[in-house]
């Protein structure tokens, strides 16, 4: 795994992809901006027109997917988890359990900046549950409750 650089609290896209096995089209999270270990972390997606979605959903009025809304929150999440387990964390996959009261308030579009913010309710063991918040500007364009489950890639938990 890269290491993170001393005093910085925040994780590049070379340590994500690092952390979780997401590449393009479906990596959905461009930087960690801060986190707190096994607690919160806020990671930024920066919406460009160029985003292969924008083709069909929908032409001439483009809006990013809510279910993409939903998975940027749990790849946020997931880093989280991996990268506070340290190296621990390494060749571990992170899995939706659930998703509830998902919410979509307002539509997130080309030239947005969405900032991804995750709170870790609980955990047990290997199952975690979050709060996830997606806002541009300060504004609430999204929220949910999910859960996921941590195996190794192999599968075993």
């Amino acid at each position: 795994m890269n290491a993170p650089a001393e005093n910085n609290p925040q994780i590049s896209i070379l340590e994500i992809m690092d952390r979780i096995p997401h590449r393009y089209p479906m990596l959905l999270v461009d930087r960690i901006l801060e986190y707190v270990p096994n607690e919160t972390a806020v990671g930024l997606k920066n919406v460009t027109f160029n985003e292969p979605f924008f083709n069909g959903h929908f032409p001439g009025n483009p809006v990013m997917p809510g279910v993409l809304i939903v998975e940027a929150m749990a790849q946020t999440a997931g880093i989280l988890v991996v990268h506070s387990m340290g190296q621990s964390g390494t060749g571990k996959m992170v899995y939706f359990m659930t998703i509830e009261s998902a919410k979509f308030r307002k539509p997130v579009v080309p030239g947005d900046s969405m900032h991804i913010h995750v709170q870790c309710l609980k955990s047990r063991g290997n199952v975690w549950k979050f709060r996830g918040e997606a806002k541009v500007d300060g504004v609430l364009c999204a929220e949910a409750e999910y859960s996921a489950m941590i195996f190794d890639k192999d599968g075993k938990k």
